[in-house]
């Protein structure tokens, strides 16, 4: 019988962005960013482990795709939990010699710019963990898999130094706050599309930290002061500054993807459309009430206070009407107290623009599942596996 390890870990959510690299190999990003973690019972990746010696090589499944273990960043890192077992003991030579089998799944859209790599990581390492039982400071291997995977090691409000040492030992997350902090804030995910984008984020990183002037700007005089700001609007649970910092750091990434070169982009006129939703929203009010980011991909991630959750929805239902039932998902908002705008000043798209709407909040950090529900059956097989 295999002892299995299963972990969920949630995805995280920039508010400051990572982007670019200052050692490609290590990951070790240019600046410092601030994250927000997720719910875990709303969006995770879920990952379940073993070892056992009747495993002839390491294996790999995700989604129910048998892929190849030949990635060289999940390499690093079984590699390096392996050696810090070793180092510490926790199990004995002849476990460490058996090949591993790791199932993941995610329960939202993989590599559509909703940080996918970073829950996929947080929680292959977090599994992984214990499944050699080791004590260490697991964002560092976890950024070794994806870079802004050693947020999602954390809950609440997380930041990401960038550290300036080599080796990147001083490239660390740590908890800002946590999850119960700002209990009132709430995240709407607007889906605009769940297909893989077409510039991936280390191959946009990349270009841009070649050719971007304005990338090189951000680093040395915006990104200093506006990690300071965050932080500090973060812990007095000033909503309006958080919102402004929020939606100016990520015009300000896309704004550089169009300055490298050649140039490219993940917005969509979707993406743009809610941009515009957002501004038209907080002119109505003369107030920020909700403020959007957007990652290496065109969907959304609208903050916002729980009270102003119901008015919010009822406005992005009049501009993007759907005709899928299961349109809005995640946390309940109840029927009755979501608005309806006939005189919203932006009109509406035509149906079906965004796909769905995931309701959610901060939430904690990876969890381990002792009683499962597992990926893999006690032989260490895994359960759900398509058929190609």
């Amino acid at each position: 019988m295999s002892v299995i390890v299963t972990a969920t870990a949630s995805v995280n959510i920039a508010v400051i962005k990572y982007w670019g690299k200052r050692d490609e190999e290590l990951i070790l990003p240019l600046n410092d960013s601030i994250s927000a973690t997720l719910d875990t019972n709303v969006m995770c990746a879920r990952t379940s482990v073993c070892a056992r010696p009747d495993i002839q090589k390491n294996e790999i499944y995700l989604n129910g795709i048998k892929n190849s273990f030949d990635n060289k960043r999940l390499q690093t890192c079984l590699k390096k939990i392996k050696a810090i077992a070793t180092l510490q003991k926790t199990v004995d030579e002849e476990f460490l010699s058996w090949n591993v089998r790791i199932c993941s799944e995610n329960n939202f859209p993989t590599a559509a710019g909703l940080a996918s790599s970073a829950a996929g990581y947080a929680c292959l390492v977090t599994a992984l963990a214990k499944l050699y039982k080791i004590q260490t400071d697991i964002s560092q291997i976890a950024r070794l898999g994806s870079g802004s995977a050693c947020r999602s090691v954390f809950g609440g409000f997380v930041r990401w130094h960038a550290g300036v040492k080599c080796d990147g030992s001083d490239s660390t997350a740590a908890q800002i706050v946590q999850s119960t902090h700002w209990p009132e804030m709430r995240v709407l995910v607007l889906v605009v599309a769940d297909k893989e984008k077409h510039t991936s984020s280390s191959i946009g990183m990349k270009k841009s930290s070649e050719t971007s002037e304005l990338l090189k700007y951000r680093v040395e005089h915006c990104v200093p002061r506006r990690v300071d700001e965050m932080i500090n609007a973060i812990k007095k649970k000033d909503f309006p500054r958080f919102a402004e910092l929020t939606m100016k750091d990520s015009n300000q990434f896309h704004a550089i993807c169009l300055d490298s070169y050649p140039p490219f982009h993940y917005l969509t006129d979707v993406s743009y459309k809610i941009i515009d939703v957002v501004h038209k929203y907080n002119e109505m009010y003369r107030e920020t009430k909700v403020a959007y980011t957007f990652d290496a991909g065109p969907n959304a991630c609208l903050f916002l206070l729980e009270e102003n959750v119901p008015e919010v929805l009822g406005v992005i239902k009049y501009v993007f009407p759907s005709s899928n039932t299961d349109y809005v998902r995640g946390l309940d908002v109840p029927e009755e107290e979501e608005h309806t705008f006939v005189q919203f000043p932006v009109q509406p798209m035509e149906e079906n623009k965004l796909q769905y709407l995931i309701h959610t909040k901060v939430g904690d950090g990876p969890q381990i599942h002792y009683d499962g529900p597992h990926l893999l059956n006690e032989l260490g097989q895994p359960l759900n596996v398509l058929k190609i």
